[in-house]
């Protein structure tokens, strides 16, 4: 049997560049054939010298020329912003890295053309989950996350033939976890951004310290399991080693436990229904020490709970809610909003949601940009 043939479409960024990794360490068990970034013209030159793809995109189509100059022979490119979805069908597991709303296309391309779609793209569940849906039953088409918290709850499910009682998502809680809510009038940037046991991204980053990261995932988790939000609970663990868990109507907990390394569930996602053979992750049980659960306080992090509320509210009030906390957290990063004024512009930003359904692309686009439109408008009351 020949080497998985893979698609990595965010080569450069967090999860691309941890997914090369994993393939390193199994050169004979996956082959990258198709790469794609948006801009870092240099680092995708350098991946597609050393692993051969047969294709490379790049999402600005302006710096296609400078590409191709110091591409290896032989390597096809594509440019623009279909381009990644274009290199959707040409392997056995597409990776989507891609950030934001941008990773839609190559969601639904990826699931059309009955291909696993190993999903890090959160936004393409939470804002266009009822286009999603209908997909995984295409032939062939198969969905396994990314995300630590979501394969902790697919791997505890595997297997089981029971369904599930609640699904239980952990989350460290966190830079900010046991502050009260006049402590983090005053927080910096750079005081959101110091995550106690995650390296990510800013925007991510940022999501984490208000819980809101944690409110989209129980919407993701709602979309990839079909468990209703009464029976999705969070719980803060701030060892970040219990990575989320199901407990079964005999009151059995199953749990997945690892250190914190995102290559154990894209390797995870690559292999599956088998295992790679590198422990990324493995536990030093003479190191743990201990393992601590809370509540989480949603009174002080309020995007937890409004991210619930738009779960439940369903149609593109989720599509609604991501892009009003994409314009809030923007804001907060270019200097424009305090902190706590994050869950304040989204609270308002959700008031003016149409209640439409995403019953296409184009609703949740529209529903999308009408979250960015409101969140700025509350933005511009804020500092007024």
């Amino acid at each position: 049997m020949g080497a998985t043939t893979v698609a990595v479409l965010g080569s450069t960024g967090s999860i691309g560049t941890q997914t090369l990794e994993v393939m390193r360490a199994e050169p004979d068990r996956f082959r990258a054939v198709a790469l794609a970034a948006n801009s870092s013209v240099s680092e995708l030159a350098a991946q597609a010298t050393e692993f051969a793809p047969a294709a490379v995109a790049i999402g600005d189509a302006g710096l296609e020329p400078e590409l191709r100059a110091v591409l290896p022979a032989g390597v096809e490119v594509l440019a623009g912003a279909d381009a990644f979805a274009d290199l959707a069908g040409t392997a056995d597991v597409v990776v989507n890295g891609v950030v934001g709303f941008a990773g839609l296309g190559v969601t639904l391309a990826a699931l059309r053309a009955g291909r696993r779609l190993a999903l890090a793209n959160k936004e393409s569940l939470i804002a266009a989950g009822p286009l999603v849906q209908p997909l995984r039953a295409v032939p062939g088409a198969e969905l396994i996350p990314v995300d630590s918290e979501h394969s902790a709850l697919h791997q505890c499910l595997a297997g089981q033939s029971a369904p599930p009682e609640r699904l239980i998502l952990t989350g460290s809680g966190g830079p900010f976890r046991g502050r009260t809510a006049a402590e983090l009038r005053e927080v910096t940037t750079a005081d959101a951004l110091a995550h106690p046991t995650w390296s990510m991204g800013p925007k991510i980053t940022v999501d984490s310290s208000t819980l809101m990261n944690k409110g989209l995932e129980v919407i993701e988790a709602h979309e990839l399991f079909g468990i209703d939000y009464d029976r999705i609970e969070v719980v803060i663990q701030p060892q970040s080693v219990v990575h989320s868990m199901v407990t079964f109507a005999d009151g059995s907990t199953v749990a997945q436990l690892s250190l914190p390394d995102m290559r154990l569930p894209i390797g995870y996602a690559l292999a599956y229904p088998e295992r790679i053979g590198t422990p990324f992750g493995a536990v030093d049980w003479s190191t743990v020490g201990r393992l601590d659960f809370e509540l989480p306080d949603t009174e002080t992090f309020g995007c937890l709970r409004l991210a619930y509320d738009a779960g439940r509210a369903g149609g593109t009030a989720p599509a609604w809610l991501n892009g009003a906390n994409e314009h809030a957290v923007s804001a907060f990063l270019a200097g424009q909003l305090r902190w706590h004024e994050i869950e304040r512009v989204i609270s308002n930003a959700m008031q003016d949601h149409d209640g439409a359904a995403a019953d296409s692309v184009d609703a949740v686009i529209a529903a999308d940009r009408g979250g960015r439109r409101s969140a700025a408008a509350a933005v511009m009351g804020i500092r007024a």
